[in-house]
């Protein structure tokens, strides 16, 4: 059994380049991880392949029943009601490997992120497609969680396409990785970390083809050059325009390079060089190498003037309906970096919200959600179409650090959600912040916006406050942690360390 799509095209409406170009790609039973950038067509090739969208041109496989688990777990999945009112076997079995609660179907809405992923990918699983596409399914996820949902998708028996950045699932589930760049696409054996080396080896390759043929082109560019100033004194000696009126001796000459056809030699050996010139600016143009973003993001910004620029009496919030969630009194300095931790289901959103109450009315502050609603999306864009040229010039720039195509955000409301969050940072920065805040900013990013991130924010000179599951992220931007822990009868504690 296998899984095909067959010179797939597809152009958003009013876009100017198309999101897929002439893709071809083969899936085979078992799990192939389809990676890039963020904007570079992932998430459109996923809703093609399962009938979300229609192609623009191209073919997709159609015998084959195809569900696709979305990126955003904001929406309830279509079969919610059946998965909770379902008791058989496959329902029982993902219930107790992803941990998912009875009552959990019946009370979404009041869900963390982390935990409606769990609730999404068990009923993706437990509808046992042939073709099961899942779109970042890790996004929100704790530590528990994240194994939970690797074992629970390594059970899947039939066609699975991955589409994350998550390096250890894709390592550990896949076979095969399709890596997407501008709409284009290139399968390559192995899980992540085998594939990307073969990447890029490949990318380490075009580059030095391209310079040895950049070397040739200068060096063809010089010979032609001099093959045409011969050319051209041989054809001003064959005029004889110049050649005095009783000259004999260059008469004959002139007259002896004809017969001999030396002076056609020239010409034609000048015609070769030129063809052998564009043969090589032909070369020098066709070795494809993918774009990077690389630089680090300057954030021109000063920490508050306050020494503390928050500080709260203990706190009690309730979750839900019966767990609360304690607090001590806390305080962040004005160039504090802090990590809110806690498993999902633990309040951290929920408490972030409270400290963002509690701010001084006149302290700068760039928030960034975990998943901005359609009303702050909007207002996103609209204050970017707003902007003079130098702000927007300023922004842009940031996006492109960011690792993301200036070109692709000026598209509006085609950008992917991980665009959109760099949108959001980006917009941010300009209001020169005293504190940061960001709620798992990892979701959605590819691998190369991470590490620009942590970079950005390790270098951060106010105050941050950073909720994240990426153990690698906290470590390096953050100094101090604030840890939520279960206690018994459902409260929670949060604790600094």
């Amino acid at each position: 059994m296998h899984f095909a799509l067959s010179d797939i095209h597809y152009t958003y409406p009013g876009a100017a380049s198309p999101a897929l170009a002439d893709i071809t790609v083969t899936f085979p039973a078992g799990w192939t991880g389809v990676v890039g950038d963020n904007g570079c067509g992932k998430t459109t090739l996923a809703r093609i392949a399962c009938g979300q969208l229609k192609p623009d041109a191209g073919a997709v496989t159609s015998r084959l029943v195809a569900h696709y688990c979305a990126q955003d777990a904001t929406a309830p999945p279509p079969t919610l009601t059946d998965f909770a009112c379902a008791y058989d076997e496959v329902a029982m079995r993902l219930r107790r490997g992803l941990g998912v609660d009875d009552a959990w179907a019946w009370r979404y809405d009041t869900l963390s992120g982390g935990q409606r992923k769990l609730v999404q990918i068990a009923c993706a699983l437990w509808e046992q497609p042939d073709v099961l596409v899942v779109d970042e399914p890790t996004n929100h996820a704790d530590a528990a969680s994240r194994a939970a949902i690797r074992a629970a998708l390594a059970r899947f028996s039939g066609i699975g396409i991955l589409i994350s950045h998550d390096r250890a699932l894709l390592d550990a589930l896949c076979t095969q990785c399709l890596f997407m760049s501008a709409g284009s696409a290139v399968m390559r054996p192995g899980g992540y970390t085998q594939a990307a080396a073969q990447a890029e080896l490949e990318r380490d390759t075009a580059l030095q083809r391209r310079e040895a043929a950049r070397r040739e082109r200068r060096r063809l560019a010089r010979e032609t050059q001099r093959r045409r100033e011969e050319a051209s004194r041989t054809a001003s000696r064959r005029s004889g325009r110049n050649i005095a009126k009783h000259d004999n001796d260059a008469r004959f000459r002139r007259r002896l390079a004809v017969v001999s056809g030396q002076d056609g030699k020239t010409g034609r050996l000048a015609s070769r060089m030129e063809a052998r010139l564009a043969r090589a600016d032909g070369e020098v143009e066709s070795t494809r190498i993918d774009k990077r973003y690389d630089g680090e993001v300057w954030v021109d910004a000063a920490p508050s003037r306050r020494p503390v620029l928050l500080r709260t009496e203990p706190l009690v919030l309730p979750l839900g309906e019966t767990a609360m969630l304690h607090t001590p009194a806390l305080h962040l300095d004005s160039r504090e970096h802090v990590a809110l931790a806690g498993d999902n289901g633990t309040g951290k959103t929920t408490l972030v919200g409270a400290l963002l109450r509690r701010l001084p009315q006149d302290a700068t502050c760039l928030y960034v959600p975990q998943e901005p609603d359609r009303a702050t999306i909007r207002a996103t864009l609209a204050r970017l179409a707003g902007l003079d040229a130098e702000g927007s010039g300023r922004v842009l720039s940031i996006v492109a650090r960011l690792n993301s195509s200036p070109e692709r955000v000026l598209e509006g409301e085609t950008i992917s959600p991980g665009e959109m969050r760099k949108l959001m940072l980006a917009l941010g920065i300009l209001d020169r912040p005293e504190l940061i805040v960001m709620d798992e900013p990892t979701n959605h990013l590819d691998i190369g916006s991470i590490r620009a991130l942590e970079g950005m924010l390790a270098a951060f000179p106010g105050a941050l406050l950073l909720v994240s599951h990426d153990a690698a992220l906290v470590e390096a931007t953050t100094s101090t942690t604030w840890r939520i822990r279960r206690q018994d009868a459902g409260e929670l504690r949060l604790v600094v360390e």
